[in-house]
């Protein structure tokens, strides 16, 4: 990566705009003279007390820069990263490859090219000994690249080669450990609970290479969701101007306390929008404690993929909106298996904690300790049950990217006439026919799978707005098997009746995993 390359982690939302992961993050909470208070007035009984802040923002946040400031550094790595190489011989693959590139009889062999690269963050010591938290994206190697170097700039510009102690992807931190003469400025982890939407905070880090640059702003929401997923997908949303290079800093309250690590940005641009992602204190801390200790972090899992309950989906269901998480697929022999959690079972509850939009089934199960025992509640068939499964311990990365991989390379062969059905064209938009072993074959499905096939979709339907396609296996249809067109259009008409505005589909594309999908009714 060139010396001004920043690397970017987009946080993925619903409308498509991406968000930058912050090389450093640097955000740092300035405490300030005035109280915290805020004063009461209390009118007559026919009105409600009001809460009257204090006129103007704090005069300064000078002092409180200058107390922390020598505690955030700058972070540098040098990688060596291994690139395409550009004198491939141009007839490989073909009959004359082997008349060019030979020497002595014997084929000459390519060897590797490599290019240096850098990245840039900021990080904040939280030891007198020196030991550094940062983000892990801000020292992992880009690409195919190793990082050869890790380099902690302080802000009197002394630089120390920096030990990297320990790594943790999931939650995308990272501390390293620096060795010098005497003790290091060092800040704390506070109370990232106590955080409230509109406290002040201040951010000092190293935003494009520009190190030592201090932005204020207020938290703006606590426990922000961004929609990418994941154990920790839970931030603290601020407006102090955070940009790329900030990622790895600290958040700080006005007491000083580092209350948030700077991670990522939602931005169209790449620059400040005034939308920053802090990891909380509350979830960093405990994390970076186990990295320093060298304690191999275990997080629970169940072995399931989740969506949130849309409203279509809701309506399909005729359940209410937001509640819990749609059980998409379960993996066979995991913890969410052995319990008898089934695919479209909704999970509304575990361990007794609510399953809510800012408190999602993937945040609740990471923080449970594998090997315990929990109750969950979910609804299925419109009836609310309760089992009881035992957390088991999330695989590594790689090992759920294993069980992800499918088989898609195969193509389809012969083709498919559409049937005729009026209800279930004029109300899905949909034109079907049954699955014959035939057609099974030629999606390359078990002989033996039982369903309907899409042999046409209306374009300006909701099922060609949710991506449903031609070749797609319609399994069941609101939870009930559908073999037979007649068994489609009885699940619509029931739906109808019911003034339900959807249907639940379950589908099933060649090489995925079966998956629920919701289409609104024409």
């Amino acid at each position: 990566m060139k010396k001004d390359e920043k690397d970017v982690k987009p946080v993925r939302y619903a409308y498509s705009v991406t968000s930058a992961l912050l090389l450093g993050g640097a955000a740092i909470s300035l405490a300030t003279g005035y109280p915290a208070g805020a004063q009461v007035a209390q009118n007559d009984d026919s009105h409600m007390a009001r809460v009257v802040p204090r006129a103007g923002a704090p005069e300064s946040f000078a002092d409180l820069t200058a107390q922390l400031q020598p505690a955030v550094v700058n972070i540098s790595t040098r990688q060596r990263i291994e690139v395409a190489s550009n004198n491939a011989n141009p007839f490989a693959g073909t009959p004359f490859e082997g008349l060019f590139g030979r020497r002595g009889g014997g084929q000459q062999q390519q060897e590797p090219q490599y290019r240096e690269g850098q990245s840039l963050g900021s990080g904040f010591i939280i030891s007198a000994d020196g030991y550094v938290v940062t983000n892990n994206h801000v020292v992992s190697p880009t690409g195919r690249g190793t990082v050869e170097e890790i380099t902690v700039i302080m802000p009197d510009g002394t630089e120390y080669n920096a030990e990297l102690v320990g790594t943790d992807a999931q939650s995308d931190l990272a501390v390293l450990k620096i060795s010098g003469n005497g003790s290091f400025p060092f800040v704390e982890f506070g109370d990232s609970r106590q955080a409230r939407p509109g406290d002040w905070v201040v951010a000092i880090g190293n935003p494009f290479g520009l190190g030592g640059t201090v932005t204020s702003g207020i938290i703006s929401a606590i426990q922000r969701v961004t929609g990418q997923g994941g154990a920790y997908d839970r931030y603290i949303q601020t407006d102090a101007s955070i940009n790329r290079g900030n990622s790895g800093g600290p958040l700080f309250d006005m007491q000083g306390n580092v209350i948030g690590i700077n991670n990522a940005i939602f931005s169209p641009s790449g620059g400040s929008v005034g939308i920053g992602f802090a990891i909380p204190a509350e979830i960093a801390a405990p994390i970076v404690q186990q990295l320093r200790d060298g304690v191999e972090i275990e997080r629970g899992y169940l072995g399931v993929q989740l969506q949130p309950v849309t409203d279509d989906l809701a309506d399909s269901l005729g359940i209410s909106q937001n509640r819990g998480e749609f059980i998409q697929s379960v993996q066979p022999g995991e913890p969410a298996d052995q319990a008898g959690i089934r695919a479209g079972d909704i999970v509304t509850k575990i361990d007794g904690k609510d399953i809510t939009p800012d408190q999602t089934l993937s945040f609740l199960v990471a923080n449970i300790r594998p090997g315990s025992s929990i109750p969950v509640e979910l609804i299925r068939d419109g009836q609310t049950r309760r089992v009881n499964v035992t957390v088991g311990k999330r695989p590594s990365e790689e090992e759920l990217r294993q069980q992800q991989q499918f088989d898609s390379d195969a193509e389809e062969e012969g083709s498919m006439e559409p049937g005729d059905n009026e209800v279930i064209e004029q109300k899905l938009g949909l034109q079907m026919l049954p699955l014959t072993a035939q057609i099974a074959r030629q999606l390359g499905v078990d002989a033996d799978t039982q369903g309907l096939v899409i042999a046409g979709v209306d374009q300006n339907s909701d099922a060609a707005r949710k991506n449903l396609q031609r070749g797609d296996i319609i399994l069941t249809a609101n939870y009930r098997p559908v073999t037979t067109l007649e068994e489609l259009e009885n699940t619509i008409r029931s739906a109808q009746n019911e003034n339900r505005e959807a249907v639940l589909l379950r589908i099933q594309r060649r090489g995925r995993p079966p998956a629920y999908v919701a289409v609104r009714l024409r």
